[in-house]
């Protein structure tokens, strides 16, 4: 019986866990921390994502086969490093292939380096000299990312100086992200349409995956703050099949090569995020070194390969002989989330609603906790809702009508996710 622990606690974690669970190989699965989703697949154990001690007295203590870890910190932080050394199989980057996601100016120097297309830049330490910059350039929005990991809330575009100088000033004086904003980013504005492809990676070749979209902003037709995403879809007719084919070429090709030029062995997920000018140019907004929330939800449930024997293939090498295959469904989730979010929220409020599922749609788990028997949110995103479908309209239709019959007290959701579809087709 093959032991799986799966690191984290988002719908992204319940969402592999779920595709995990359908392997042939009938896995057994424990999720550290994990929600009320993931204790319906396996055993939910007490020890958070960022105790690499913990996990590893555990993985150990319980014979764990292969642990997956779902969130970056953990990656970033050298849990990867830490296991091998104790000859435990773990999925993800090392800590240093991990830094494409947890120093944006070593990303960018290595997208620089290797002709990999992404916004000019400029790194500063210096407030005074991160102001001048600003005011000589002169060219508004702009973009002001702190360098290191800061939960998605480390980007400012800025549209007047004004704006500039208060993002430098809370990084680098008021010390907003910690360590995270010592150094900052100033990068020049993209303009165009985002979509994630993930792609597999056992440092020989990459296996992109499909496209998807994410839906960041707090309300309909994309107003009010950024979020964490308030829901996706899969596939996305953003992204042709020349434009695919060209992500390939000049993004993740060029990747692996630098990768294994600069001597870094890359294993698991590379998340590319990708801006598309209306003229059909392709450039990064970022790389992140583990699969994307919410993309997740949308991207895993087309997958027809087995999940956990591409796992395996990406541990030992041979992921040249894994062809992945693709459902021809479309799929969409629609988060529902905390009033409030993604500012201050309430938890403890106890969710109706959840016995709904039908065949083709499932009720992803994110910010939630089992209370006295009861299931109560616990985080800003509660839940995902994930529906496939012939036809992208279908899956939306079916997503809503599931939606409409879960509550929780404040829940608040979009209610366009996947219509962004129709401007492409």
């Amino acid at each position: 019986m093959t032991k799986l622990l799966i690191i984290g606690s988002g719908g992204r974690e319940h969402a592999i866990g779920i595709a995990l669970k359908q392997s042939d190989k009938n896995p057994t699965l424990y999720f550290a921390p994990g929600n009320a989703g993931t204790a319906l697949l396996g055993t939910n154990i007490a020890i958070n994502a960022a105790d690499i001690n913990g996990l590893l007295s555990f993985a150990k203590e319980n014979n764990i086969d292969m642990t997956i870890v779902g969130p970056e910190d953990p990656l970033v932080m050298g849990i990867v490093d830490t296991f091998q050394k104790e000859n435990l199989t773990i999925f993800g980057p090392n800590k240093l292939a991990a830094q494409l996601e947890g120093s944006k100016k070593w990303a960018k120097q290595l997208m620089k380096n290797y002709n990999i297309p992404t916004a000019n830049y400029h790194a500063f330490t210096d407030y005074e000299k991160a102001k001048d910059y600003i005011k000589a350039n002169n060219q508004y929005p702009i973009v002001i990312k702190a360098d290191g990991l800061a939960a998605g809330k480390g980007v400012t575009i800025a549209t007047s100086q004004n704006e500039a100088n208060n993002a430098i000033e809370e990084c680098l004086l008021n010390k907003k992200f910690n360590d995270a904003g010592t150094e900052i980013i100033i990068e020049d504005f993209l303009e165009g349409d985002e979509a994630s492809i993930f792609a597999f990676t056992d440092s020989k070749v990459m296996l992109p995956m499909l496209a998807a979209q994410d839906h960041k902003a707090i309300g309909d037709g994309d107003t009010g703050p950024n979020t964490g995403g308030m829901g996706a879809y899969c596939p996305t007719p953003l992204v042709t099949p020349e434009m695919y084919k060209k992500v390939t070429e000049t993004i993740f090709e060029p990747l692996l090569q630098a990768f294994q030029k600069e001597g870094i062995t890359y294993k698991g997920i590379v998340y590319a995020g990708l801006m598309i000018s209306k003229t059909g140019d392709i450039s990064i907004v970022e790389f992140n070194v583990r699969f994307g929330d919410p993309e997740t939800q949308v991207v895993l449930p087309l997958l027809k390969t087995d999940l956990l024997t591409i796992f395996e293939a990406i541990e030992a090498e041979t992921l040249a002989n894994i062809s992945l295959e693709w459902s021809t469904e479309s799929a969409v989730c629609v988060v529902l989330a905390s009033g409030g979010y993604p500012n201050a929220y309430q938890k403890g409020k106890p969710i109706s609603g959840l016995t709904q599922e039908k065949e083709n749609t499932a009720i992803i788990h994110a910010g939630t906790k089992q209370d006295n028997g009861n299931i109560v949110t616990s985080g800003g995103r509660v839940l995902g809702v994930v529906s496939k479908a012939s036809q992208l309209d279908s899956a939306i239709t079916q997503a809503y009508e599931t939606t409409t019959n879960i509550s929780f007290e404040n829940m608040i959701y979009r209610t366009d996710i996947g219509q962004k579809a129709k401007r492409y087709q």
